[in-house]
């Protein structure tokens, strides 16, 4: 019985140390603006080139995520594009930001215990929100990123985020997908430009309800709205992002986008 459980502890921690030897292929970076700096993971292609420009996916932690350690903002999604395949068949710049304790990536304000949000697009960034378009920006003019193939993603706290920059840099985006969020309809109908969504949700989500991505998609599919996903687990809570990673259809949906010129409403 004892060599079993040694054995079983043997495994347990190898596959551990194996899953972190993987996110170990993030780089450790700080991008630094005056005063401010953003903490960031990259992942940078196999076999990367200096001279060519690549696909380019930023994706938002949630709140459990915050802190300035450098290194949880890649328990939830990190291990997706360390995946052989993934890099093999997907190759791109992945950048994992890093918010500080008790900063946010978009304004909103929520009264605790009940499903009610307010959102704030139209105040000044963030600091987090600022430095991240920043950090793209500096990705984009340096050509290292096509600036037609920029991807945006993030859970709960990050799928806030995600809202905002899609209504506050319409047209920057190619595709985005935002798991368990929440949005002002109006907001994002009246801002956000046309663009690829794939929206994730779980229906037992009781941190951040449904109700608010429903009403997105329902509201988006009654004008008419192009590729345009929502895809809702019934047996999942808050943690859909489990599932949403696991869509094998996820990645190439993303990458299949570029962004093109077109109408600036929905």
């Amino acid at each position: 019985m004892k060599t079993i459980c040694c054995l079983v502890l043997g495994l347990i921690f190898c596959s551990t140390a194996s899953a972190q030897e993987g996110l170990n292929l993030y780089e450790k970076k700080l991008f630094i603006q005056g005063a401010d700096t953003l903490r960031y993971r990259i992942l940078y292609p196999n076999n990367y080139k200096k001279r060519k420009s690549y696909p380019l996916i930023v994706f938002l932690h949630g709140s459990g995520e915050r802190g300035n350690d450098n290194e949880k903002q890649l328990v939830h999604g990190g291990d997706l594009f360390i995946k052989e395949q993934v890099r093999k068949y997907f190759p791109a710049i992945v950048l994992f930001p890093q918010s500080p304790v008790n900063i946010t990536w978009s304004n909103f304000k929520r009264t605790m215990g009940k499903n009610d949000w307010q959102f704030f697009p139209d105040l000044a960034p963030t600091t987090p929100q600022q430095l991240v378009k920043d950090l793209l920006d500096s990705f984009v003019n340096n050509k290292m990123a096509d600036s037609k193939r920029v991807y945006i993603g993030g859970l709960s706290l990050g799928g806030l985020g995600t809202y905002e920059m899609l209504i506050r840099y319409p047209d920057y985006f190619a595709a985005a997908f935002p798991i368990c969020g929440a949005v002002s309809v109006p907001q994002f109908l009246a801002s956000a430009s046309p663009l690829p969504l794939w929206i994730f949700h779980g229906a037992l989500d009781a941190s951040v309800t449904p109700e608010y991505d429903r009403d997105l998609y329902k509201a988006l599919m009654t004008r008419g709205a192009k590729n345009v996903n929502y895809t809702e687990y019934p047996k999942a809570g808050h943690n859909s992002w489990d599932s949403a990673f696991a869509e094998p259809k996820l990645l190439p949906w993303l990458f299949s986008n570029k962004k093109r010129n077109g109408s600036k409403t929905w």
